[in-house]
């Protein structure tokens, strides 16, 4: 049989490889569909002379291009705009919140928070902490948050049980199986207090469950019987310190403590609940690694919160647990440093220069105002000074009936109604405390 002749090499082929995906790279740049209109969701920040995106700390904000027959890739489950655009101008997207504020302070940090991870661990699904509770815990982990949480001084971690999830999103879930009662009364009512987080309604309806269901706002709250009540604390949107609403005997509270640390909020007291959630994306900025932790008082409801997990995910990643781990102990490390700046003063620093900026501009401005904080003294820190939330809750003066559509239709900023958190339309809340944001909050005036 003669030999096949052999027209193209391997070489040739790695040429025609890269002329087709090249062609196709231009063709998505140049959004061309067969002569079909369509839109580009970037990633990279837009620089300009009046927005400068690459100051100290500032994140990388997506920009959403649309055509006049393309829509916006916003979704609203996650209550975000998803309206056709009218035109094609560049909208700046300050809804959405991501904790790059910390990243230069981690990059000066070098190789102190990296570890290498072998091939040959993490293989098993338990952890090998002896913990017949929270079987998944990585013993590290779990010694590192009694550790800051000492240091900090705000929660008692003393006769609690820990319960590490993805997220303090999932222990949420967690929290609401392991209260609401499995018998045959019916879900039972969720409330939080307006303006609550945005994704607190989503969350609890998502799957139609038969234990619980939301129930609105806390300070409307009337009807009779057991009920679940979220005190977050300070509070996502504006910032506010919380405490429970409702205050009955039926009531069942949960405290996510998020934001419960000295960079956002003075610490006052040491945090002594039921249920109280914190997580990694808000005390250190690590949202990637996706580890939250629950302190809890009661035994029987820790085990339930670990049956969900359990249930949910079979636990939770051992690799992030790890890391997190690593970057707690160099936080407590950092606070006992005298010689340098903490991590916590460091990010409070940074809060601080950012809402000072954010008052300039606010006090100049007639259509637009943020809230005004009391000064409280701080355990940590030793300083007098008003909270500084990571988001900012503005509200629209002189008129303004719906802010939100004002600033995408006006301005083109993005940013999230107070309708969604179950507040008025005048409020919209700008993502992302930065430089950015306090640059476009300037050009509203």
């Amino acid at each position: 049989m003669g030999k096949v002749p052999r027209i193209l090499s391997w070489r040739n082929m790695l040429v025609l490889s890269l002329a087709v995906n090249f062609s196709l790279i231009l063709r998505i740049l140049k959004g061309t569909d067969g002569g079909n209109s369509s839109y580009v969701v970037s990633i990279w920040p837009v620089v300009s002379n009046s927005l400068d995106r690459t100051v100290y700390g500032d994140s990388k904000w997506p920009v959403v291009s649309t055509t006049a027959s393309g829509s916006s890739s916003l979704s609203s489950a996650s209550c975000n705009y998803n309206e056709t655009q009218e035109d094609d101008d560049r909208i700046i997207n300050l809804k959405l919140g991501d904790p790059m504020v910390y990243e230069r302070y981690w990059q000066e940090m070098g190789h102190m928070t990296t570890m290498v991870i072998a091939g040959w661990q993490s293989l098993s699904y338990f952890s090998d902490n002896n913990n017949e509770l929270c079987w998944f815990l990585e013993p590290e982990l779990a010694k590192e948050i009694v550790r800051v949480h000492k240091v900090v001084g705000n929660a008692v971690t003393q006769d609690r049980y820990i319960v590490v999830g993805t997220g303090s999103t999932q222990l949420y879930q967690a929290a609401l199986y392991a209260l609401s009662p499995h018998d045959d009364s019916g879900p039972i009512n969720v409330v939080s207090a307006a303006p609550y987080y945005c994704s607190y309604p989503l969350i609890t309806d998502c799957l139609k469950s038969g234990l619980y269901r939301w129930g609105g706002d806390a300070k409307t709250y009337k009807e009779e019987g057991p009920y679940i009540e979220l005190v977050t604390s300070p509070n996502n949107p504006d910032g506010i310190l919380r405490e429970s609403m409702v205050n009955r005997s039926e009531g069942i509270l949960i405290h996510d403590l998020a934001y419960y640390w000295p960079q956002y909020t003075p610490i006052t007291s040491i945090a002594d609940h039921d249920v109280m959630l914190f997580t990694a994306s808000k005390s250190t900025g690590h949202a990637g690694m996706r580890i939250g932790w629950a302190l809890v008082k009661d035994k029987e409801t820790a085990k339930k919160m670990t049956e969900y997990i359990e249930l949910n995910t079979i636990g939770v990643s051992k690799v992030s647990q790890l890391r997190v781990a690593k970057v707690l102990k160099a936080v407590s490390d950092s606070c006992g440093n005298e010689t340098a700046k903490s991590f916590f003063e460091h990010s409070y620093d940074a809060m601080f220069e950012r809402w000072k900026l954010l008052k300039q501009a606010s006090k100049t401005s007639k259509g637009f105002t943020v809230p005004d904080f009391a000064s409280q003294r701080c355990n940590f820190l030793g300083e007098v000074f008003e909270p500084q939330p990571a988001f900012a809750w503005l509200k629209c003066e002189e008129g303004i009936v719906d802010c939100e559509k004002f600033l995408r239709e006006k301005k083109n900023i993005l940013t999230k109604s107070g309708k969604y958190f179950g507040d008025d339309l005048s409020y919209v809340r700008y993502g992302n405390l930065n430089n950015a944001m306090i640059e476009t909050f300037n050009h509203l005036r």
